[in-house]
């Protein structure tokens, strides 16, 4: 087994490990603030779906940009950034820049890195950090650990419910039509959109696999172009209505748990991924062209 299949085997018990941090740390955005999320890569995608789950909560205005594009001159009450190594040099650079005008916070994995000197508050979550270059557990149990901080949201799982169906993500078969695909859209709506674009990350980081990813409501304005036979759409979240049939219509496979919690569903695309990566001859722990961190000279 890959490093990372097992690292994706453990989220479940990170993420009840995470809930239980959220409710003693002290850097949490507090409802009424004024916040914007940050990060690169995936964690920039985890911030996506944080901005989204706390406006949904009625907890106040959230934005969420990569690091490298934050727009200076806005107002926030706190800015939280997400960095699974703590060196990533956009994000460290952004939170050098804010300090003493907002008070910041972090979620790393690595309590020695430059991170902790950055940020005015930090929760490292050591127990989710990864060896596999390519993040799965780290960045789900920042968005855990972050979901669990906002208490009840309305039609959304506690983050106890969402471990459970987890634990049924981790072990049971994908689909053959999943597995032997050759093109795979990843749609969401509202949070579950942020997951969306790190499903097709996922696949191609690991993979090189040809993947989109679209606001579900826009996948009719262009992108249902792309679905075919032997190609999926796979829906994170509530299924809007009429997109079974318009994927039937064009002959593609529809993917949509409605009954598993989003986050939970997007371990099974990790866990295609690896699979995808593994038939291909490719290593999913040390994926081509990238690195643990992006350190820029």
């Amino acid at each position: 087994m890959s490093r990372t299949a097992a690292e994706i085997a453990t989220q479940p018990s990170c993420w009840r490990r995470a809930a239980e941090a959220a409710a003693v740390f002290e850097g949490l955005p507090q409802p009424g603030e004024r916040v914007a999320v940050t990060g690169c890569g995936t964690s920039w995608f985890m911030a996506i779906a944080y901005a989204a789950l706390r406006e949904a909560a009625g907890q106040g205005e959230t934005d969420a940009f990569a690091s490298s594009e934050f727009p200076g001159g806005r107002a926030y009450d706190r800015v939280v950034a997400i960095t699974r190594s703590g060196t990533t040099t956009e994000v460290l650079d952004l939170l050098r820049e804010l300090r003493g005008t907002v008070p910041t916070s972090a979620l790393t994995a690595d309590p020695g890195t430059p991170v902790m000197d950055t940020a005015d508050a930090v929760a490292v979550l050591d127990f989710a950090d990864e060896e596999s270059v390519v993040q799965t557990r780290f960045a789900t149990t920042a968005l855990s650990f972050l979901r669990a901080g906002l208490g009840d949201i309305p039609g959304v799982k506690s983050v106890a419910d969402a471990a459970v169906d987890a634990e049924l993500a981790v072990t049971e078969p994908l689909p053959e039509a999943v597995l032997g695909a050759e093109q795979w859209t990843f749609l969401g709506r509202g949070w579950t959109y942020g997951l969306a674009l790190e499903a097709g990350l996922k696949m191609r980081e690991a993979a090189g696999a040809w993947t989109e990813a679209y606001p579900a409501m826009e996948y009719r304005h262009g992108p249902i172009s792309i679905t075919g036979p032997g190609r999926v759409a796979w829906m994170f979240g509530s299924l809007p209505e009429g997109l079974a049939g318009d994927v039937d219509r064009v002959g593609g496979h529809l993917v949509a748990r409605q009954d598993a919690d989003p986050l939970a569903d997007l371990i099974r695309a990790q866990r295609l991924a690896v699979a995808l990566a593994e038939s291909k001859g490719y290593d999913p722990d040390r994926p081509r062209n990238l690195s643990r961190s992006v350190i820029l000279s």
